[in-house]
């Protein structure tokens, strides 16, 4: 698989560093996976182009490990009756639009881990978030395959996504998850951290948005979840949005409501 955040990726990293970091809360309140189908980059995605250079200072569901990697968090455990919806961060604007205002009509707040290029080429999409009530995390600056850069690289891709994040909202935003891959390896937890993200939001339900399968596909898939659970969603395609209306439906039969990251882990 090329340009989706693949579910249970082990692959090898080339980085250097080899930081465990402790697990830590969730970052402050909000300052606020496009995505690919099937073997294409990201849609919405593009190759980097200039932005702002890095700051020093600053399939239905996935299958769950038994044990979140350290510095990681793939669901919340306060027993609460809520989960979190967290959205890759790219794709048309006018569909990202009407997909975030369905939710805040429905009262539902979201996360929305951005892409830095959709960021760029869209300037409005960061405002559109968070006056929408949903919140903004970093998901790289380009989407690449994160695992396989060099630890320079891959700093550059967490740092500039992070930086014109703060330039739009004046924080780095709520999380940070890694591109192309389900959870972050030890390097690159090293890397979030070092940029002012001590906690990497991963998912333990995929709703296979990203492939096209249709609404109802998409709403068996998120059906999976149960209180705790975070869910991962793309604002890209048109399929998600048909399934959010029967989807907030199932979820509040089953008396689960949908929250920011930042509140699911609060």
């Amino acid at each position: 698989m090329r340009g989706e955040d693949r579910p249970g990726t082990t692959r090898r990293s080339v980085l250097r560093a080899a930081v465990v970091l402790p697990l830590a809360a969730a970052c402050s309140a909000p300052s606020g996976s496009t995505a690919p189908s099937g073997s294409t980059a990201p849609s919405g995605s593009a190759a980097p182009q200039a932005g702002p250079a890095p700051s020093a200072a600053t399939s239905a569901a996935a299958t769950p490990s038994a044990r979140p990697p350290t510095g990681e968090v793939e669901r919340a455990t306060s027993g609460r009756p809520e989960v979190a919806l967290t959205f890759h961060g790219a794709g048309d604007l006018d569909l990202a639009r009407k997909v975030l205002g369905t939710l805040h009509d429905r009262g539902a707040g979201v996360t929305v881990l951005a892409v830095g290029t959709w960021l760029q080429q869209s300037p409005d999409a960061a405002r559109i978030v968070t006056d929408l009530g949903h919140e903004l995390g970093n998901h790289t600056w380009s989407h690449r395959d994160i695992d396989g850069l060099a630890e320079s690289a891959a700093r550059v891709e967490i740092e500039r996504c992070r930086d014109l994040i703060a330039a739009a909202t004046g924080g780095p935003g709520a999380f940070f998850r890694p591109s192309q891959a389900q959870h972050a390896t030890p390097e690159v937890r090293a890397l979030a951290a070092a940029a002012g993200y001590p906690t990497v939001l991963s998912y333990n339900v995929d709703s296979r948005d990203f492939t096209d399968p249709g609404a109802a596909a998409i709403r068996r898939n998120v059906a999976t979840a149960t209180a705790g659970s975070v869910v991962s969603m793309h604002l890209g395609h048109p399929g998600t949005l048909a399934a959010l209306p029967g989807l907030l439906d199932d979820l509040a039969a089953r008396g689960l409501t949908p929250v920011t990251a930042t509140r699911l882990f609060g």
